[in-house]
């Protein structure tokens, strides 16, 4: 079953692995591999993305229609370099998220970390911000909480941890305790305008001074040349561990200056361990896509999880998705193996 303790210990979304394999003194080795097999079918709907919309007719209505897919394969292979020399750690994962194609650099950066809790970050990493982290070794489910096609890029927007579609370059200031920590980002700019000279900011703040609860609080400023192009996020989440029954709530606010409306999204999450090797995870999530005409995305999802071995775990995933005046469902099994 995927590790509850991943959901607090990674305030920064700098880790990869909880264990990973020590090769020497200065090197360890850790990763996944990461296949399921999937099968939707629903009512598409009537959405902002109709064929009379692509073809400039935007709005309009195109007659419901419904869909079946299935897919087979792997999702995602990942290998992760860390290094340690004295007060300097180093982190490479070199990754393969889509299917078996292409490998590339997801994370490559640098930290010096001083004794009294300051950390310096460089290189190329995800977001610190929100409860969902960066691989499918972090989440409870197989999919994600967000989603949707009324706005471009609706999933990486508010699926803030996920580095496959969330990766920056930037430097990173940070400080821990005991109690809590706080980072600031400072991060190149994602659009390639040569006016955009200005550099983003994110700022996240994680509280664990109580036992087994985690509190999150971020901010993320994307910083334009033009001001109608400039997007806020405001990210709030929350996570306590009863027993055996992990809790979590979330709450994300984004800003875009060029209609000047706000998006929101919302996650509620319950993870059970009925014995030490089965599990459920039930989340029920949404975000908004257009606030101009209603798109809306909701999610209702049930995953049992069983751990097959230490390194083996499996999930069955069903869920339930509304997204506009469209319906469909997900029914997935993933087997991820780690090492």
């Amino acid at each position: 079953m995927k590790n509850k303790l991943l959901a607090t210990i990674a305030a920064f979304g700098l880790v990869g692995s909880a264990s990973a394999i020590e090769i020497n003194d200065n090197l360890s080795i850790n990763g996944f591999i990461d296949g399921s097999y999937q099968y939707s079918d629903g009512d598409l709907g009537t959405t902002v993305n109709s064929p009379g919309a692509a073809a400039g007719n935007a709005g309009t209505a195109a007659a419901p229609d419904s869909v079946k897919d299935q897919a087979l394969g792997v999702d995602e292979v990942e290998l992760n370099f860390i290094t340690n020399v004295g007060d300097v750690d180093g982190v490479i994962n070199l990754d393969s998220h889509d299917g078996l194609g292409g490998v590339e650099v997801e994370q490559a950066h640098i930290t010096y970390s001083m004794d009294s809790g300051v950390s310096f970050t460089l290189g190329k990493y995800g977001s610190a911000l929100g409860f969902e982290r960066e691989d499918p070794t972090s989440l409870y489910t197989f999919s994600r909480a967000y989603g949707g096609s009324g706005i471009a890029g609706a999933d990486q927007l508010f699926n803030l941890g996920d580095v496959d579609n969330n990766v920056v370059e930037g430097f990173t200031v940070a400080y821990s305790n005991d109690i809590f920590s706080l980072g600031a980002s400072f991060e190149n700019a994602l659009s390639t305008d040569a006016e955009d000279d200005d550099l983003n900011l994110e700022v996240a703040i994680a509280y664990t001074g109580i036992e087994n609860v985690s509190l999150g609080l971020g901010y993320y400023f994307d910083n334009q040349a033009d001001t109608n192009d400039e997007i806020d996020i405001l990210n709030v989440h929350a996570s306590a561990l009863l027993g055996k029954l992990l809790v979590a709530v979330e709450y994300t606010e984004l800003n875009r200056g060029g209609d000047n409306s706000d998006l929101d999204g919302y996650l509620f999450l319950a993870d059970y361990d009925i014995t030490d090797k089965l599990g459920v995870a039930v989340r029920v999530s949404g975000n908004e896509q257009d606030t101009n005409n209603g798109q809306d995305y909701d999610k209702l999802t049930i995953a049992p999880n069983y751990a097959i071995t230490d390194s083996l775990g499996a999930i069955i995933e069903y869920s339930d998705i509304d997204e506009g005046t469209a319906d469909h469902n997900l029914f997935a099994v993933e087997l991820l193996y780690t090492f």
